[in-house]
């Protein structure tokens, strides 16, 4: 493969079952929904999957899921991110034995690193144990790293050839890290789920890593970036907005209920989530925005679009023989239904 990435590299997300056990079929289905939606290359674990609530084994064993399901299809970087320069190097070992493409990782996340001696050390473990292209993800879960510690790390580190940045104010900082003129570094990306790309672009992005769940729109955005069609461009941004606003108000709950709602995964569940994300009215903006974004949708499986609140277990408590739907009602509660 082309040791220059460049375009959209989303990130699955990691469904789980109705025991909050990793849907490792699942998962193998969300990377193929990945990889016909065209995209360029496929991310995982990191934030937008879920990292970490999964352990240590669970993180390890899905790298090989990943780079399995791919095939080959586009290049695979996997997530490599610890709370130390030996966790990290353990993660990034690993996705070299799996054959992964390249690494990610931020600076640790727990106790966090505030010198540059630690962060170079930390990194150089990550590059050594991988011996392969490795992103630095700048984000403020880690640590928020200056342009002038990153440029540091990309001249100095072998391997270090990517940047994706998340930290604020993000055109800023991808404006300044490009006037660096780094001859290394083969290419910054963006992140926030594709929210400032028709910003980002115009700086010089080589792409951007944003949630797998409108996979086909976010290639189709940046198609029409590449191409020049600014208008079209406009015009799909447009149609995410909503989408972007919802995934604000309901953090954490919208990528997975949209990939349940598309029929690529079978419950939205995620460890660790609070009860009550998204209420009634979230559900009924989530169908507007979804039948707004419905005609940009260009992956080959699509199925007709479920519509209405998700919750099956729900209406698992009506034993008695009564109508769910109308029980739901009952309850004050909205009852599903499909779009005909």
């Amino acid at each position: 493969m082309s040791a220059t990435y460049r375009g959209i590299f989303t990130i699955p997300a990691t469904p789980f079952d109705e025991n909050y056990q990793v849907d490792w079929p699942g998962l193998r289905s969300v990377v193929d929904f990945c990889v016909d939606c065209s995209a360029h290359g496929i991310v995982w674990p990191v934030n937008a999957s879920g990292f970490s609530t999964l352990s240590d084994e669970e993180r390890l064993e899905g790298m090989k899921v990943v780079v399995e399901q791919v095939a080959g299809r586009a290049p695979v970087v996997l997530g490599v991110q610890g709370v130390s320069a030996q966790h990290a190097a353990m993660f990034a070992r690993r996705a070299r034995e799996v054959g992964a493409d390249a690494v990610i990782a931020m600076a640790p996340y727990v106790v966090k690193i505030g010198d540059i001696g630690n962060l170079m050390a930390y990194f150089r473990a990550v590059a050594a144990a991988a011996q392969l292209p490795v992103f630095i993800q700048n984000h403020s879960v880690g640590t928020d790293m200056s342009v002038a510690v990153l440029e540091r790390l990309v001249r100095e580190i072998e391997y270090v050839d990517y940047i994706k940045e998340e930290t604020m104010p993000v055109t800023h900082k991808i404006t300044g890290l490009m006037e660096q003129k780094m001859p290394k570094l083969k290419g910054i990306f963006g992140g926030a789920g594709g929210r400032y790309m028709l910003l980002e672009y115009p700086r010089g992005v080589a792409g951007q890593m944003p949630g797998c769940h409108v996979t086909d729109v976010m290639v189709r955005y940046w198609d029409a970036l590449e191409a020049g069609d600014l208008a079209e461009a406009k015009r799909i941004y447009g149609l995410l907005s909503p989408l972007y606003a919802i995934e604000t108000q309901c953090h954490g709950a919208i990528y997975k209920e949209v990939l349940r709602r598309r029929g690529i995964i079978q419950s939205a569940r995620s460890r660790n989530a609070a009860p009550g994300a998204m209420d009634e009215h979230d559900h009924r903006a989530l169908d507007d925005i979804l039948c707004d974004l419905e005609p940009l949708f260009t992956w080959p499986g699509g199925k007709p679009l479920q519509f209405g609140v998700h919750h099956p277990e729900a209406f698992d408590r009506v034993t008695d023989g009564t109508d769910n739907a109308a029980a739901a009602t009952t309850r004050g509660e909205l009852a599903p239904f499909d779009r005909q």
